[in-house]
Formats: structure tokens, C-alpha cells, sequence
């Protein structure tokens, strides 16, 4: 825990202690000169009453007053526990520590964040200068709104925040930096909510009502409930409404739900009661800041996917066939999507299309990536632009792959399905828990489109959520195999997850693909093993030196495709890239 106490707080815990003090006196015990200490009770007319008697014998002396903080930006419970889990977050220059708590009798594990304590002075002194700043500091709608220029004025924003501390309060260097990012907070942000917001574990965070604890999603714990609490339901609308001004966009009594994208990328959804019966809500989910990668879903701790999978999939997107990932909600469909990007070559047109940006590629392949994200139509019904626009616009950006977040209607599955025959390679996602679950949707209603365009398809994988044991994993991988006048299309199963073992089998060797591969590439059968096991043994050097970032493993695939043979000898003799 950081405490920060300055002399502001021995001045008023003197008053406090004694009722009435004697203003020399005072000076004394603060050890600071009159005019310093003069200007801080100014500032602390909240909190002190300085008695100027009319008697000249008499001194000036100091009287304490109930303390009437204006500004109570959240409730924070201290709670007790059994520790699971602790580490250390920094946000705009704040320090705290994350615990995670499991209490004795409670239904959910405890998010606790351990935020800085101010001492009540240096919080009043405090208001003061956030009072000062929010008037003074000039914000066009243009900055708020470009993210890069958004970042240039936060950060100016701090500055001038920590100047003004510097001059206005007895506090270090440190101190300041620590300040400056809590004014920030409050002024230019959603006050403690940043904190959660700044911990890159975190997915979720749900606001389901004043005097209710905050709740969020953790990667590794699931749905946790926080030790800070909204006292008032007018917090709640008032952040609301500051982000939807943002972006702008309103929630009112006549439009009691609003669904905005912050320009982070963060997605929030905020309803107004009583739509929501309990109160006002505020659900953010948030844009990954260091996504998922197929090195972590193959490590021990999460054992989502086994490298021997992992290889099958990146041959599969480095000679350009089709993937569709499913799985049911929550089940990391899209995180596995993104994680299987990093294996597309260097030099390739890359567009995609998403209704909420989570879509994180390498930076090795940002050159010719083109994002597009769908957007709601105004209050008029004018101005929306739908998932089908945009895959319709990206085929006449000549794309090499396509990237699509979700599959949901018949137009966009039409459309994709097309893209594939024309000889683009698409990715993307659907709602369904099993391969044939997908066949099913796809060519029955309300999607229906004719069995025979499932057919560029090439593989199908899925993911499943086992919300009991909190995991996650790839649940099956099939290939799709054409069918003809004899036969139906047929669904051909490659590896599954053994539920029992918690290990995934190898049920059969791919004829679709391996076809595909000899038809367009030349490998033979006997080539296209070897391939899988170069790419395992590449994979799982990932996995054993701990290269686990995103960009990290962009720059070890375009090595793999640039400068193989460094790369081969590199994993086979065991070592580090360099060495």
C-alpha cells in the first residue's frame, strides 16, 4: 500500500488533536513559514476555520470542521482473505498491487486493488487543483478523438498537473508523478475505474449498480468481484455520459441504452433505469492491450491447444487455406483467431473486418494491414456501415487474406464463402460448439446456403469453455471434404481433446488438406509430415525459451519465412536467436 502524507496532514491532524490551535504554534509543529502555511488553510476552507479575533492580544488561531469532501469517487472495502495471487500494476504514473483473495463464505474470489491512501489535507488541497485544472485545461473534440493526439494530451495534462502539485503542495518528485496521474484520473478519465482499466488481465468490467461491488473478468481467475464500490447512481451515469461524449454519443431518459467504442478500442454498453431495473449499468469490455498468442495457449498453465495442432493450422495459413474457428460464448474464438494470424508470411495484404476491434496482427505485417470495424447508423437511422459493406468493399482492396471477427447471417456468409471460391483466404469465427454444429448452421436456417459452398472450406476447429474448471481448450479440428454425386460433403476428424486425460489425440492424417497441398504446392505426402514436425519443434522452442509476445513471435515467423535455415539451425542446436 502507498501512503502519501505530506505536511498539510501534520497541520490538520494538529488541528484535529487539539480542538483550537494558536496559529504560531501551528507553524512551529508543521515546520513550514506563515505565508505556506496561510495559503493552505485558504485552500482548506472545507476542512479548518481560521479565527481572526478583533482583539489585538488575541492570536490568530486554527478550528477544526467537519470534513465535507465534495468529490467521493468510490467506495474502497477493505477486505481479508486468503492471498491467491498478487502483482503489481502502474497506471498514468499510480502504483497499486492486485491481490487476488479467496474469502472465507464468499460465492466469488476478490479482485483487490490496493490504491494509494491520501492523507485527508493533502485530498482537500488536492480537490483544489483538480477544481483549477478542469477549468483551465483546454481539450479540442479533435484530440479526444484521434488517438494519438488523445495520448500527446494526456500526457500534457499530467505535466501541467504535476507542476501545479509541486507548487502547491509539500510532496517529492515521486509524490507528484503519483498525484498527477490520480487528477488525471479524475478529470480526464473515469477516475479508480482507470486502475482497472490500466491491468492488462483484465477482459471485462461490469458496473451492475451504486453499492455494489465492481465486478470483472480475469484471464487466469474468471468473474471476480472488485473491492471498490460506486456509492451514488449519478457516478454511474455521469462516467456513462462522459464516455459517450466522447465518442459522441448520449444516453438520456429517451435513449436509456448506448453502445460506444472508445477510440482504446474498448467496447461499452451503458443502460439507464429502468431499463435496468437494479440501476444504472456500465459493462466495458475491454481491447486487449497484450492479446493472447499460440505460445501461451500452449503452455502447461493454460493447455488450450498442443503444438502438434498448432503446426497442422500454421501450414494451414502459411499456403493460404480457409479456417473457420467456432466455439461457444466466451470460449476464445477470437483470441485463438488472432493468436494463428501470426503465422500469415511477411509481404502479404492483409484487411480486417470486425464489428469491435480485438483483431491484433505483428507488427512486421501493419505495412499493408487495412482494419475496418462496422459502425452503428445515429439516432436517425443515417450514416451505419454493416459487416457485409465491408467484406463487399475488401474485395476491391485486392486482399490476400481476409479476416472476418464473426459469421452471423446468410448475406456475409454468402459473401465469404464467395471471397474463398475466388481464391481468397478467409478467417473467421462463428457460434457453435462442434464441427458438425457448423455444418448445420451453415446450410440450415437462417443461414442456408447451399451445402456445396461449405466446400471451399477448407478446415473447421473449435473451441470449448468448461466454465466449472475455468479452462479452455481446443475441443476438435476437421477438415472438410468435398463430396460428390455418390456422396455427401463430408466432415473428416483430425485431432480432438480427451476430456478424461485432458490430452489431445491425433484421430487421423488429413486427406483434404494433403491433397490440396500436392495439387497446388507439390509436397508430397512424406514432405508435408516433415513440414509438421519442423513446425512443432519450431513451435515448441517458442513455447521452451518463453517467447510469448505478440511481435516477439511476428519477428521469429518472418524469420522462418525470410531466413529459414538461420532460424532451423537456431531450434535444432537448442539456442537463443543471436547467440
Amino acid at each position: 500500500m502507498v501512503d502519501i502524507r505530506t505536511h498539510v496532514d501534520v497541520l490538520l491532524d494538529a488541528v484535529r488533536r487539539d480542538g483550537v490551535v494558536d496559529l504560531d504554534k501551528l507553524t512551529k509543529e508543521v515546520g513550514e513559514d506563515k505565508k505556506k502555511i496561510n495559503n493552505w488553510l485558504k485552500q482548506l476552507e472545507s476542512v479548518l476555520h481560521v479565527d481572526y479575533s478583533i482583539n489585538l492580544l488575541k492570536k490568530p488561531s486554527v478550528k477544526d470542521k467537519e470534513l465535507e469532501r465534495k468529490y467521493v469517487p468510490s467506495i474502497r472495502v477493505d477486505v481479508k482473505g486468503e492471498k491467491i495471487e498478487s502483482y503489481k500494476i502502474t497506471v498514468d504514473g499510480v502504483p497499486s498491487e492486485v491481490s487476488i483473495l479467496d474469502v472465507k463464505g464468499d460465492v466469488m474470489r476478490t479482485y483487490n486493488v490496493d490504491l494509494p491512501r491520501i492523507g485527508d489535507g493533502t485530498h482537500a488541497l488536492l480537490d483544489n487543483v483538480v477544481k483549477e485544472l478542469a477549468v483551465k485545461a483546454s481539450i479540442k473534440v479533435e484530440e479526444i478523438a484521434d488517438p494519438k493526439k488523445a495520448a500527446g494530451v494526456k500526457e500534457r495534462f499530467r505535466e501541467q498537473a504535476k507542476a501545479r502539485i509541486l507548487e502547491e503542495m509539500p510532496v517529492t518528485e515521486e509524490q507528484s508523478k503519483m498525484l498527477a496521474g490520480i487528477v488525471l484520473h479524475r478529470v480526464y478519465g473515469l477516475g479508480d475505474l482507470e486502475m482497472i482499466l490500466g491491468d492488462d488481465m483484465i477482459e471485462e468490467i461490469c458496473v451492475n449498480s451504486s453499492g455494489l461491488p465492481i465486478v470483472v473478468y480475469q484471464r487466469k481467475h474468471g468473474w471476480l468481484k472488485s473491492n471498490i464500490i460506486l456509492p451514488e447512481e449519478k457516478d454511474i451515469f455521469d462516467y456513462a455520459s462522459q464516455i459517450g461524449r466522447r465518442v459522441g454519443k448520449d444516453i438520456t431518459n429517451l435513449n436509456p441504452l448506448m453502445d460506444a467504442r472508445l477510440i482504446s478500442g474498448d467496447r461499452v454498453v451503458a443502460s439507464m433505469f429502468p431499463i435496468s431495473s437494479q440501476g444504472n449499468t456500465i459493462t466495458i469490455r475491454k481491447f486487449a492491450r497484450d492479446p493472447w498468442t499460440v505460445v501461451d495457449f500452449m503452455s502447461p498453465e493454460y493447455n488450450t491447444i498442443s503444438p502438434q495442432i498448432a503446426s497442422f493450422l500454421w501450414l494451414c495459413i502459411q499456403y493460404e487455406l480457409s479456417v473457420l474457428v467456432a466455439g461457444g460464448t466466451a470460449s476464445g474464438k477470437t483470441s485463438m483467431l488472432n493468436s494463428l494470424c501470426a503465422f500469415i508470411p511477411p509481404g502479404q495484404r492483409v484487411v480486417s473486418i470486425e464489428d469491435t476491434r480485438e483483431i491484433q496482427l505483428p507488427s512486421h505485417l501493419h505495412l499493408n494491414w487495412i482494419q475496418l470495424t462496422t459502425r452503428e447508423p445515429n439516432p436517425d437511422g443515417l450514416g451505419g456501415v454493416t459487416m457485409l459493406d465491408l467484406i463487399l468493399s475488401s474485395l476491391r482492396m485486392r486482399p490476400d487474406r481476409i479476416i472476418v471477427g464473426e459469421i452471423r447471417d446468410r448475406n456475409e456468409a454468402e459473401v465469404l464463402f464467395e471471397a474463398m471460391h475466388t481464391g481468397h483466404s478467409v478467417y473467421s469465427t462463428m457460434h457453435a460448439d462442434t464441427c458438425q454444429h457448423v455444418r448445420r448452421r451453415v446450410t440450415e436456417p437462417p443461414i442456408q446456403i447451399p451445402e456445396a459452398e461449405l466446400e471451399a472450406l477448407q478446415v473447421i476447429m473449435t473451441q470449448y469453455r468448461d466454465r466449472l474448471h475455468g479452462i479452455r481448450r481446443t475441443f476438435e479440428v476437421a477438415e472438410v471434404v468435398p463430396g460428390t454425386r455418390e456422396r455427401r460433403l463430408e466432415l473428416k476428424y483430425l485431432y480432438r481433446w480427451r476430456v478424461k486425460t485432458d490430452t489431445f489425440d491425433r484421430i487421423d492424417k488429413s486427406s483434404r488438406v494433403a491433397n490440396d497441398l500436392n495439387l497446388y504446392t507439390g509436397l508430397s505426402a512424406k514432405e508435408i509430415e516433415e513440414d509438421l514436425k519442423e513446425k512443432e519443434s519450431v513451435l515448441q522452442w517458442l513455447l521452451d525459451n518463453s517467447i510469448n509476445k505478440m511481435n516477439d513471435i511476428g519477428r521469429v515467423m518472418n524469420m522462418y519465412y525470410t531466413e529459414h535455415d538461420e532460424l532451423i539451425t537456431a531450434v535444432e542446436g537448442g539456442k537463443e536467436l543471436g547467440e
